[in-house]
């Protein structure tokens, strides 16, 4: 038995993204403990696993609150001497492995995605690479979530080759996220955090283009404001895009089935991702896809097989990968629909990840 601390800048992206995969620790007989900035920790099937809170600002950039948010998270896994440290998100993967490299206690790393800092200047990209390579050197395995992020880091000598692992995602509850009837009429539906890098702009954008060609169609948006992020799309922003009747804004939800079952197509026009999550949930519920020609996107949406693809950050090629949507037949959508989830199930299962965490926990254990 193992005591392993599960690490993330916030127990929603634990909640959401790894229930599936601490139930499968906890089966194993293993000790869980969740550390985040937040008060509150993670149930899993009516447990309240031990939970630990930090002090990491996710969007900070205070240098001494960075500081204080490393040494906080560092004091926490000296404390608990854990066998090993999962973590996820940027800055916990950073201030993570930085701290276990310093107590040589083994972390597993999973790259969910670049980040603002790979998409923005070049010195910050490059100050984030130093800490990426020096934090990462220790580190047994270090997970991507696509080939294109790992090929990234280990051309840039962030990770050596054999230190990195592909895994398919989050992987995605295949029983809990099942296939739904494909209605008859053409709703798009976008479903992301409210961020600039998301393309949530690109889309109402598209949206607004589209009204007048496609008068029977809808174009949904759910996702909730995150205004702590660099690009985030702040309220008034929205609420003008509502009150001209671009968008249908559906809120924030904690379960998007009801929004995915009752839309045609699940459309994420991102910069970049690691895998997204929204769209591997419109594949396993049978939805086609429209996604940006970028890492994460294009390891879901297959051109002509599960979707269609686009440009990133321009309008004009997520209208016409749109208004070719809505030009097909329904056998067409269906088809693409079965495809999708058919590829759901044969490459992303959930317990792909599960079985690669065990491989990667018993390889250093032994």
């Amino acid at each position: 038995m193992a005591r392993i601390l599960f690490v993330a800048n916030n127990s929603w992206n634990l909640e959401n993204f790894r229930v599936g995969l601490m139930r499968q620790l906890l089966r194993e007989g293993h000790q869980l403990i969740t550390v985040s900035p937040d008060a509150d920790g993670v149930t899993v099937d009516g447990l309240d696993l031990r939970h630990r809170t930090c002090r990491i600002d996710r969007t900070g950039k205070n240098p001494l609150k960075e500081l204080a948010g490393l040494s906080s998270l560092a004091a926490i896994i000296f404390q608990e001497r854990p066998d090993a440290v999962l973590s996820f998100t940027i800055k916990p993967n950073l201030y993570a492995a930085l701290a276990c490299r310093l107590l040589k206690i083994p972390i597993v790393p999973n790259v969910t995605g670049l980040g603002t800092a790979f998409l923005s200047g070049k010195a910050l990209r490059r100050a984030v690479s130093l800490l990426y390579r020096f934090a990462f050197r220790a580190a047994p395995v270090v997970f991507f979530q696509n080939k294109d992020d790992q090929a990234l880091f280990t051309s840039e000598g962030l990770v050596q080759a054999g230190q990195s692992r592909v895994l398919p995602g989050s992987g995605i509850d295949l029983s809990f996220f099942s296939p739904s009837e494909l209605p008859k009429d053409t709703r798009f539906l976008m479903i992301a955090r409210l961020l600039g890098d998301k393309g949530v702009r690109e889309y109402v954008a598209a949206a607004r283009s589209l009204k007048a060609r496609l008068p029977s169609a809808t174009f949904s948006l759910v996702g909730d404001l995150d205004g702590k992020n660099p690009s985030a799309i702040q309220k008034q922003e929205l609420d003008n895009w509502v009150a001209e009747g671009a968008i249908d804004y559906l809120g924030a939800a904690s379960d998007v089935r009801p929004f995915i079952g009752k839309s045609t197509v699940v459309v994420l026009p991102s910069y970049r991702e690691g895998l997204p999550r929204a769209l591997l949930e419109g594949a396993a519920m049978g939805r086609p896809l429209i996604g940006t020609d970028v890492p994460g996107c294009r390891e879901l949406v297959r051109e002509g097989l599960t979707g269609f693809l686009c440009e990133a950050r321009n309008v004009e090629s997520l209208v016409a990968a749109m208004e070719r949507f809505a030009r097909t037949t329904y056998d067409e959508r269906a088809r693409m629909g079965a495809q999708a989830r058919a590829m759901a199930e044969e490459e992303f299962d959930e317990k792909l990840v599960h079985l690669a965490y065990v491989k990667a926990i018993q390889d250093f254990s032994a």
